[in-house]
Order: C-alpha cells, then sequence, then structure tokens
C-alpha cells in the first residue's frame, strides 16, 4: 500500500467517525465513491481534509475534469499528481 492511499484511508476513517460515529466500513479497490455511505457534504469535507494531510490537491493541480468513479481511481488520480520532490 502506497503512502498516499495508507494517508486517505485514515482520512476517510476520521471524517467517517465525525459524520457517522461508527467505525468505517473497508474501502476496496472497486468501490463506488457514490456508493461508500459518505454524502456530498462528507466527501467535501474528506477531500479538503485530504488537501490538509497531504498537502495537496489533485482536483486543483489537474487540467481535466476528471472525477473517480471507484476508490481504486481515487487513489491513482491523487498518486498521478502527487507533487515530486
Amino acid at each position: 500500500m502506497s503512502e498516499i492511499e495508507s494517508g486517505i484511508r485514515k482520512v476517510f476513517a476520521e471524517v467517517w467517525k465525525q459524520e457517522k460515529g461508527t467505525a468505517a466500513p473497508e474501502m476496496k479497490a472497486d468501490t463506488v465513491l457514490l456508493d461508500s455511505g459518505l454524502d456530498s457534504l462528507g466527501f467535501a469535507i474528506f477531500v479538503s481534509m485530504l488537501d490538509e494531510e497531504l498537502g495537496f490537491d489533485p482536483f486543483t493541480l489537474s487540467d481535466d475534469s476528471y472525477y473517480p468513479q471507484t476508490f481504486a481511481e481515487f487513489v491513482a488520480f491523487y498518486e498521478k499528481y502527487q507533487p515530486r520532490a
């Protein structure tokens, strides 16, 4: 598991706990983001907290209007736009 994926899973679990008050469900590679259980506000909080945790927002770095459908696509999108040292 990459450092990016670990960070995404950690933040997802934190947001889920704040929003739902329970432990987060397992996010599998093929989990459809719209079926993750977070509503649109929860997902916006999730992406905002990822920006803070990871230090970048691929949605602002990308010139494409791309919206990942699955958890694996979401992780890959973050990995693709991760700033290189």
